[in-house]
């Protein structure tokens, strides 16, 4: 017991000092546990297909399919135009937006798509964000109180009830503890956070440099040059390979892009074919194509073989290009600038092999402040060229490994990350509802409704592949996890956990079952300040259960505790994850999460000591 318990002491301690990984500190843990004989080696893997775990790794693909179809930025900007009232009511949407969608997303996750929406209204509001973004944070760990998925910490505390042989957590049970957590932290934010606008003393922190596809679109106004044509079944341009039509030549336009809808107007199944438009590509009745060039080299094209422009406004002397934003999946489009040792350097663009070697476009040229875009082809390249090119991201990366004498501007298989697959949003939206459904009236086990969630999101095409869902899992906090809980069977095989939990009872168990209950949360809370709070969650969980059961009174208020103390650490900026998130884009300081986010804790203490047991009665 001894042994287990410096062992704990020493993993605490290294995962407070944050000088190494925390995965390689539990492993290496687990793995001294091991070697000690106190844990099997079966024991010691277990935590690999333990259930939380797995529903873990599940839920960061489903979250990672919300945000992939872009399904949850589209439900946040509709619902944070309400809040254009005024500063108050934003407030309040944005702390109600926050909590709802981190009850069923990861809080990192749902930090990480708010905040840029978020320094947007305000700054067309005229607000100053610091007061947004950090009470932003704090409601995302409030939401994580509203549902058994919504915090690590309630899984645990829930698989600590079933491995206890007690009855687990419904999906809604622990709701009233985050609706009574956010309303109390909106009142009080409101006012508090007035002190983060006042002691504003920072500079704005300096743009990005990396420029995303739509921005690179509109420096180089290249809308004004793309113009969207419809092939109808008449057209005799169908079914010849394009390098037997000699489009380029015959009519200077570029085909850069072909798409094919099925199911256009269904939102729900409609689904998208895009691809590179090479030599080879044959075009089909109603298919899409991207043309590039001069209006009146494309409306010659279009008039000759039969095509009709789409959603376009005609005038008498021109069509403006289309109207909807330009969308990207598959295909994007980035810069490479040309250095001054390139072999390109005289070479016409047409002479330089990208479209034949990578199936990549020039689409324009930025030369001293000047956009050259008509004719592109037949223009020589200089050094110092910015050169806007457009095919498939993992044909740039490729690109840019080969190409030594080109710098692409960012990282392209980044970029296709953040491109939204809109045309899924409605699968995603079916599949997250029908796991809700089947985990709140227990239709399938939680974990089968998790995976099976996940399953779909991928089967249905709501990432760009099966490679991006996996990024979306955060691996380090899988192994993290399934390293840590075996700690759990550690102490409790070596009977550490109700020695600690008996101390705690003979300590406090005279002043009665809120003195325990206060102790325990005052505790996990004091942990989670300095030790990560799932960490600290593992380890009391099991000692609030026999603490508990040594006072013959309901384990679920404890529990419970446990896992609010773990979930709502909001006076450190590296408590949380979400903390973290916003430290820089809000310009906070240590201070400003002790001036603001201690309050706020020790309020939460204070009501939950007394909150928890009429909820949920010893």
């Amino acid at each position: 017991m001894i042994i287990t318990i410096i062992i704990l002491i020493i993993t605490g301690a290294f995962l407070a000092w944050g000088r190494f990984r925390a995965d390689i500190v539990t492993m290496m843990a687990l793995m001294t546990l091991t070697i000690l004989n106190i844990l099997t080696p079966y024991e010691a893997i277990a935590g690999f297909s333990n259930p939380v775990v797995l529903m873990l790794a599940g839920m960061f693909i489903v979250a990672g399919g919300v945000n992939q179809t872009g399904l949850a930025k589209k439900l946040s900007i509709h619902i944070l135009r309400l809040g254009r009232k005024s500063e108050l009511w934003l407030f309040i949407v944005v702390m109600i937006l926050t909590a709802f969608l981190s009850s069923f997303m990861s809080n990192y996750g749902t930090v990480a798509l708010l905040l840029p929406i978020i320094v947007s209204m305000t700054r067309e509001a005229n607000l100053n964000s610091r007061r947004f973004l950090m009470p932003m944070a704090f409601a995302a760990s409030m939401g994580g109180m509203m549902t058994l998925i919504g915090a690590p910490p309630n899984l645990i505390v829930n698989e600590a009830l079933i491995d206890a042989n007690l009855k687990g957590l419904d999906f809604f049970t622990v709701l009233p503890v985050g609706v009574i957590l956010l309303v109390i932290g909106i009142v009080f934010l409101w006012f508090r956070s007035s002190y983060l606008v006042e002691n504003d003393r920072s500079k704005k922190s300096a743009e990005r440099q990396t420029k995303s596809p739509e921005e690179l679109i509109k420096e180089y106004q290249l809308s004004d040059n793309l113009f969207r044509l419809k092939i109808p079944k008449e057209s005799p341009i169908l079914y010849i390979p394009l390098k037997e039509l000699n489009i380029t030549n015959r009519y200077s336009v570029t085909i850069v892009e072909v798409r094919n809808y099925q199911n256009p107007t269904d939102k729900i199944l409609k689904s998208v074919s895009q691809y590179f438009a090479n030599a080879d590509t044959v075009l089909k009745p109603d298919d899409w194509i991207y043309v590039e060039g001069a209006f009146d080299n494309v409306k010659t094209f279009a008039e000759e073989n039969n095509l009709s422009f789409v959603d376009t406004k005609q005038s008498e002397n021109k069509i403006m290009s289309f109207d909807t934003d330009i969308k990207f999946g598959e295909i994007g489009v980035a810069e490479a600038v040309v250095l001054s040792s390139s072999k390109l350097i005289n070479r016409q663009v047409k002479e330089t092999g990208f479209r034949r070697r990578y199936q990549i476009n020039i689409l324009g040229i930025k030369r001293e402040g000047e956009y050259i875009l008509n004719q592109v082809q037949h223009e020589k390249i200089h050094a110092g060229d910015s050169l806007l090119i457009q095919g498939a991201w993992a044909n740039m990366d490729e690109m840019a490994a080969e190409e030594t004498d080109l710098v692409i501007v960012g990282q392209p298989a980044q970029e296709a990350n953040k491109v939204v697959l809109e045309h899924k949003a409605g699968i995603a939206a079916l599949i997250l509802f029908g796991m809700i459904i089947s985990m709140a009236f227990n239709i399938l086990p939680n974990v089968t409704s998790i995976l099976v969630a996940a399953l779909l999101m991928i089967i249905t095409g709501c990432f760009r592949n099966v490679e991006t869902a996996y990024n979306f899992i955060r691996w380090q906090n899988v192994v993290f996890f399934a390293a840590m809980l075996p700690m759990a069977t550690a102490m409790n095989k070596t009977g550490a956990s109700a020695t600690i939990s008996q101390g705690l009872v003979d300590l406090m168990g005279s002043l009665g079952p809120h003195a325990v209950l206060a102790a325990l949360y005052i505790t996990t809370a004091l942990f989670t300040m300095f030790v990560s709070n799932t960490a600290t969650v593992i380890v009391f969980a099991p000692i609030a259960i026999q603490s508990a059961i040594a006072m013959n009174a309901s384990p679920y208020p404890f529990v419970l505790a446990v896992a609010t103390a773990g979930v709502m650490c909001l006076a450190s900026p590296y408590a949380t994850p979400p903390n973290g998130l916003v430290l820089s884009p809000g310009r906070y300081t240590y201070s400003d999460f002790i001036q603001v986010g201690l309050p706020l804790q020790i309020l939460y203490v204070i009501i939950m000591i007394f909150a928890l047991p009429l909820l949920y009665p010893f």
